[in-house]
Parts: C-alpha cells; structure tokens; sequence
C-alpha cells in the first residue's frame, strides 16, 4: 500500500508480501549454516546502506534519485515500513550517518539533514557540506562514509573509460568537516563504489572497477588496500597486477604503482565491500572482507552477480570464496544484482540489491 504524506516525505509503503514471493529465493545458494530472507522490499534502486543507532536504516539510489529509511518497527529482525525522505536528488547512491546527521553524495556536492531520526516524516531541507566537485555523470554517483577518526571519505571517478583527467578526478579524498581540511587518500583509482576499514589495523580497502574494452578476460576489476595516504594505484596506465594499458601504458611499469591485494574477474564490478564485525558468522569469517560484484554488462557471458568473502591474514588476501549465488542463472538469466553491504546488530548482515529493489538479510545458524 502507498499513501502520500505531506511535508518532505514523498510516500511511505508497508513491505509488501507479493514483492517478496515474486523473488526466486530458493535459487540462491549459500555455505551450510547461511540462510537468506528479504529484509525489505519496496526500495527503489537500492545502494549504499547506513545504520543509525535505534535501527533505522537508511538507503540511497542511483537512477531513482531517492533516499529511503526502512524502519522495523515491531524489532523482529525485519523491516515493515519503508520511508521516502528525500527525492529528485541527482544520483543520490552514497549516503552515510554519524551522531544524527544523515550524508547524501549527490554528483558534485554533499548534503546533510540534520537531525534525521526527527524528522523522518517532515523532511528539512538539507545544508551543503561538501560543493564544487566535478558534475560529470559517468562514474560521477559516489559512495560515502566516515572513518573512525571522523573524516569523511569521497571519491571521484574517472569521467570516461579510459583517460588520463587531472586532479581531483580518479581520487579519493577525506575531508574534516570541522575545520574545512581535505587530504588525499589515493589516486589512480578508476572509479571506487565500495570501502571499509580493517577492524583489525584501521587500514582502508577499497574496490575498483576495471576498464572495459579490452576484451571478456581483461583487465580484472580490483580489491586494493591503503598502507599510506597517497599512494597511486595505477589508472590509467597499469590494471590490475601487470595489464600495461594500450593507450596510456607507454613507459610505464607495475613497479611504479601499488598493486592490488586481489585481482577479481575482468567485468565482475565489485561495488560495496565490508568487512564482517558481527559475532554470529563462523570465526574464519570474522574480520573478513565481504564483497558484492555488481556483474558484467558488456561481456560476451556474464560474470559476478554474486557475494563473495575475501578472507584476510596479515593484510594480504589468503581466499576467495562465494558466500551468496544465483542471482545469475543458466541462458545468462539475471534477476537481482547485489551493490552493497552492511553489518546488522543482530550478526547477519544486509545486502542492497538495486535491480530487484530490495534489501536481503544473511543470518547464519549452526547446522
């Protein structure tokens, strides 16, 4: 059911139970012990995820140009009320929360309503906090969070395929929002839409989407991981771990760059990764980096659509592994492309799904 509301909320919808029987969700396959459910459904285009402390969660969009906040009202574990608290923003898929304030990357500028849990049926207009950066639309979307010591990350895509623009382009930045201060993180980074920081070290990982045109098999889309601000990870010149690229290669070595601590399916568009802080998973999988590969859309067979969990020791990536499949069926069939993940409080975690429109939950039970 859909009502209208009046104010800054567009529309609130309960979970509708057709949405989540229409989902082939006994096609998806897991490790023994994982199980999948709907978490919500109703939400447009889902992207990043951000968790506020009484358990409102918040969602962005790419194509839709909403901001939702899926509300479990009755505390079971799943969600019965999805709230549309802002529209019309320009590809709105980073968003992030800290001390009530909610964060919406939109293209070239950060926004920030404060005081959001208030005012989740009357949204204000939001403040400016971050403006000026570039308005390009390819690989302009963004995706957003604080580190532990407050600074909020931003990256900025390349804005092509392959091409060699200046700064502030193929970066990421933190910003102290207090002080007005910006730093660079890294650079040579194509176009990044998914990192964490290790619980174990505070070090910052980051995925990485590869250049496309070059074939079905290269260059690989990449997992890399910060030891020092500033370091350069090749865009455009070097993908992956040795692909010295044809146009801007010349001249050039993997030497000179950091490589990537994984190399992943040339096409299989890593999106949001984080690492698993819960403490219902098995312990091989505590500290792990769970990874949600968006999938291929231009290649000759697809690849990705899928969840997968790179399990680290000692800062390097020891296995890949699937931990979710079957969004991707025989004939190349897809049905759900999952782009993004979050830790619940309960241990499972949430992974958004902006093709099916919908918010899954992992939980995992002793078999």
């Amino acid at each position: 059911m859909k009502s209208t509301l009046i104010g800054g909320v567009v529309a609130f919808s309960a979970i509708s139970a057709t949405a989540q029987a229409n989902l082939p969700l006994d096609s998806l396959t897991l490790p023994d012990g994982f199980s999948i459910s709907i978490y919500a459904s109703d939400v447009e285009n889902a992207r990043q995820m951000a968790l506020a402390e009484d358990g409102t969660l918040f969602v962005g969009s790419r194509s839709a140009g909403k901001v939702h906040a899926v509300l479990d009202t009755d505390k079971d574990g799943s969600a019965d009320k999805v709230l549309e608290i802002a529209s019309g923003l320009n590809m709105p898929s980073g968003i992030a929360y800290r001390d009530g304030d909610l964060y919406v990357a939109e293209i070239s500028r950060v926004l920030r309503y404060a005081n959001v849990l208030e005012s989740l049926n009357d949204t204000p207009q939001p403040t400016v906090v971050i403006d000026g950066l570039p308005s390009d639309r390819h690989h302009g979307w963004k995706y957003i969070d604080f580190d532990p010591q407050g600074w909020l990350h931003v990256p900025v895509g390349a804005p092509c395929n392959i091409c060699d623009p200046a700064d502030p382009y193929s970066t990421i930045y933190k910003y102290n929002l207090s002080t007005g201060e910006k730093q660079l993180v890294a650079k040579g980074v194509r176009n990044s839409v998914g990192f964490d920081w290790n619980p174990d070290d505070g070090d910052f990982w980051f995925s990485d989407n590869g250049r496309d045109m070059m074939g079905d098999d290269i260059p690989p889309c990449e997992i890399n991981h910060v030891s020092e601000n500033g370091q350069h990870f090749g865009y455009p010149h070097i993908h992956g771990s040795d692909v010295i690229d044809p146009e801007f290669g010349q001249g050039k070595s993997p030497d000179q760059f950091r490589l990537p601590a994984l190399n992943i399916q040339a096409h299989s568009a890593p999106l949001g990764i984080q690492f698993y802080r819960g403490d219902r998973f098995p312990a091989e999988y505590q500290d792990a980096l769970i990874v949600a590969e968006h999938g291929s859309w231009n290649r000759s067979s697809k690849v990705g659509y899928q969840v997968m969990v790179a399990f680290v020791k000692d800062d390097k990536i020891t296995d890949y592994q699937p931990l979710v499949q079957g969004w991707l069926q025989p004939g190349d069939e897809v049905w759900g492309r999952p782009s993004a993940i979050i830790n619940h409080p309960d241990g499972s975690i949430l992974i958004a799904d902006d093709y099916a429109n919908v918010v899954y939950k992992v939980s995992y039970q002793q078999p």
